[in-house]
């Protein structure tokens, strides 16, 4: 069974056509890339996938339940997480109280547990959200996801912004999930640490995807790395 299946996605904001027949899949316990340049429709994918912006043709199945049409909360109960873009978390709130906020699913992810995989965290627990630097959030983002103990989760540029050594530990936690078994649709810019490691992977231009194939092979290709994604392409030492 895949843990997302997306058929010929056709998503508009208005009279925009965003999305064009966009079909991707993830299977289960695998990282998958979504490439592309600004404005190539990764955001709205993952948008459309969790139901915030609804495709009007199309079809996604998640786990093998089809939950087009369905609203955000449905979808997210099937065990599906999302850090949206720019991390959203409270920044009047401490970081443990941020961690309070989503309504815990059962499974093997708790607070303690998040704490062991960011012993940063752990040590700024009481500063608000708006003392932590870019990549505090950042892992407070994903730590939040992880307590709804998703079995697919969905991370959109979780390295924006962040400096070189701490998109690494990033990283290092997106191979830590896959070790769990998590699925993951990973959108990047950052190609170099998105297919280090990922096992698959998509390039969107323009709506479209124009290449899908092992995440290996695309960053062997300099050429098409450059061309297709159009996005950094410094060299990256591989996420162990």
């Amino acid at each position: 069974m895949k843990a997302l299946e997306a058929q010929g996605l056709q998503t508009y904001y208005g009279k925009s056509h965003i999305l064009d027949s966009v079909t991707l899949e993830v299977g289960e316990g695998e990282v998958v890339a979504l490439l592309g340049r600004n404005g190539a429709g990764k955001t709205t994918t993952l948008r459309s996938i969790v139901g915030l912006t609804p495709p009007r043709l199309g079809s996604v199945r998640i786990f093998g339940e089809a939950v087009t049409g369905w609203p955000p909360y449905r979808i997210a109960a099937l065990g599906v997480g999302y850090v949206p873009e720019g991390r959203r978390i409270f920044g009047n709130l401490t970081l443990d109280e941020n961690l309070l906020v989503p309504v815990a699913r059962p499974g093997p992810w708790t607070i303690e547990r998040v704490y062991q995989l960011f012993p940063r965290l752990s040590e700024r627990r009481e500063n608000k959200g708006r003392q932590l630097s870019g990549g505090e959030q950042e892992m407070l983002a994903i730590a939040r996801a992880l307590l709804l103990n998703p079995r697919l989760l969905l991370l959109d540029e979780p390295s924006q912004g962040l400096a070189p050594l701490i998109v690494q530990d990033v990283f290092k936690i997106i191979g830590a999930m896959r070790a769990e078994g998590i699925s993951v649709l990973l959108v990047e810019q950052n190609v170099r640490a998105a297919v280090a490691v990922a096992d698959r992977a998509y390039v969107l231009d323009d709506g479209r995807i124009v290449y899908e194939g092992a995440a290996a092979a695309l960053g062997a290709d300099e050429a098409r790395v450059r061309t297709l994604a159009g996005a950094s392409a410094e060299k990256w030492e591989a996420v162990d």
